[in-house]
């Protein structure tokens, strides 16, 4: 039976590529993103698509009305939009603190408030039994990030979920987190990367390779699945073994 599918950031890179497995599956998905024109260029047969910005209170109650309209109920919700708060808009720099208070606000706005703020808004309609909650964190949650902020605010989903996971469970849904390394083919680095770069983050694994968009899609509809239905509360790092090292 076809199942209703949220996914967030479902324009590109990993939210794109669970998009277009679960709609192998004849999976109604639905895209959400800043970016309309970046979500109808996707390529996800038969995707709805819902342009807003997740970090706005006002714009997530449009997405729970829209969901309530067209899905009513929804199966899995994937939390696939965030990224690198360094590319986002420049703040103010008068002051030093000024810099570090918008960096570290930035990237818990668009990282943590965003999937908070949409999970909250569709708690009463993921599906019972048989819900899925997924987000996506970060190797970084573990290792740091260079700034600390952006690791910090992937971070904070692991405590969302795990308390998540003991609300939603007495109705049957499970809740996870997904935690990539090194993926090529998204927009996190703005693009191509410094080969030095590179070569070192993939010498960091034990696969010798870069992750892929699909490595992670894949973790994500196998813990969609109902094979997956008494796993939950867990943190399922997708690295090729980088968060160990050598």
């Amino acid at each position: 039976m076809a199942r209703n599918i949220v996914i967030s950031g479902g324009g590109t890179g990993i939210g794109r590529a669970a998009a277009r497995v679960f709609a192998a599956d004849g999976d109604r998905v639905l895209l959400l993103g800043r970016r309309g024109g970046v979500l109808e260029e996707a390529g996800v047969p038969g995707a709805l698509t819902y342009a807003v910005d997740l970090g706005d209170p006002a714009g997530v109650r449009g997405v729970a009305r829209f969901v309530a309209e067209e899905l009513g109920t929804v199966d899995v919700l994937v939390h696939s939009a965030g990224g690198n708060g360094g590319r986002e808009p420049e703040g103010p720099a008068e002051d030093p603190l000024d810099a570090v208070a918008h960096t570290w606000s930035v990237n818990f706005r668009i990282n943590t408030l965003t999937a908070v703020l949409l999970t909250e808004a569709l708690k009463e309609r993921l599906a019972e039994p048989g819900g899925r909650v997924l987000f996506l964190s970060s190797i970084a949650a573990y290792r740091g990030s260079g700034t600390g902020a952006y690791a910090a605010a992937k971070a904070a989903l692991h405590p969302y979920a795990h308390d998540l996971a003991r609300q939603l469970g007495p109705r049957g849904i499970t809740v996870n987190v997904v935690a990539p390394g090194y993926v090529e083919d998204t927009e996190f680095f703005g693009g191509a990367i410094e080969e030095a770069r590179r070569e070192r983050l993939i010498a960091e694994t034990s696969t010798g390779r870069a992750g892929t968009p699909g490595d992670v899609a894949t973790t994500l509809h196998w813990l969609a699945s109902p094979g997956a239905g008494h796993i939950t509360s867990q943190i399922i790092q997708v690295n090729g073994g980088a968060e160990r090292g050598h």
